[in-house]
């Protein structure tokens, strides 16, 4: 399935260019905590009631961020070999901050509240500042995991959205520079496991103003989705609706107001958000 979250906080079930309003079904759930971790019991009738409702254009909504409130957002710093080099590589990126592999150096955090949809804008705080895109997979969690091992972490994932973690280049730590409101992307909508399949294998690209600027493969990651399970419940308990960004790959590039970003990952879809000055 694919449900996504829309005008008012509504939720829709998505099949090609149409959505079916579920609400009625999903919104208690949600309204209780238990919206991800309820996802499999419910999806009988999620698909019922769709049968009966009315459909709607995606065109004709706002889509907001599928995760309404997660508690945190978790980030895999430099998760791509060739990111890696190109990080250490470029001193705009790096800033003389010394570059680790992610097995020294670890996940960080980034605040929710710099989480938005696709039908919002990213405002840069910055504008003088080099700031830079970065496509990523986003793993939504749907069951509690604390020090899961990686053979049962998909166990634990309510589905996958796509995600851009936007980041102000400068000497400050990662998660102050890339927690600015509006510098967490999530959408359009999350894909459940079933349809969307093997998260180590799923092409991801990134274009501004319609010139490619990153291109890749999740089986190209240094720590795949279960392995980041793994190492991120090690550390800290996931709670259903927590986010887990995976990392970006090479060909990270500054943005600026006025651009137009379009990323796409396999089997999910696209989203297009444009950049503004603060």
């Amino acid at each position: 399935m694919k449900l996504c979250r829309f005008n008012d906080g509504r939720y829709g079930l998505v099949q090609g260019e149409q959505l079916w309003d579920v609400s009625p079904v999903l919104a208690p759930a949600a309204a209780s905590g238990a919206l991800f971790t309820e996802l499999v019991r419910l999806t009988p009738a999620i698909t019922d009631h769709a049968a009966r409702a009315p459909a709607q254009l995606l065109s004709a909504v706002r889509l907001l961020s599928p995760v309404p409130r997660p508690g945190k957002i978790v980030a895999a710093p430099v998760n791509y070999i060739n990111h890696l080099i190109e990080v250490k590589q470029s001193s705009e990126i790096h800033h003389g901050v010394r570059i680790e592999e992610i097995q020294r150096i670890g996940l960080f955090l980034k605040a929710p509240s710099s989480l938005i949809g696709p039908a919002d804008q990213i405002n840069l705080r910055f504008p003088n500042r080099r700031t830079d895109h970065e496509v990523e997979l986003a793993v939504v969690i749907g069951k509690r995991a604390n020090r899961v091992t990686r053979e049962k972490a998909l166990d634990h994932v309510a589905g996958y959205s796509i995600g851009l973690d936007i980041t102000l280049r400068g000497p400050e730590e990662r998660s102050f520079r890339k927690s600015i409101d509006t510098y967490t992307v999530i959408g359009p909508w999350i894909v459940t496991p079933e349809e969307f399949g093997d998260p180590g294998d799923a092409n991801l690209s990134l274009s501004v103003n319609g010139q490619p600027r990153q291109d890749a493969n999740t089986r190209d990651l240094i720590l795949s989705v279960p392995a980041l399970i793994e190492y991120a419940s090690t550390f800290y308990t996931l709670e259903p609706g927590d986010i887990l960004l995976t990392g970006t790959p090479e060909g990270v590039g500054p943005i600026a107001p006025g651009d137009m970003i379009s990323a796409a990952i396999d089997r999910i879809g696209i989203i297009n958000i444009g950049v503004a000055a603060p």
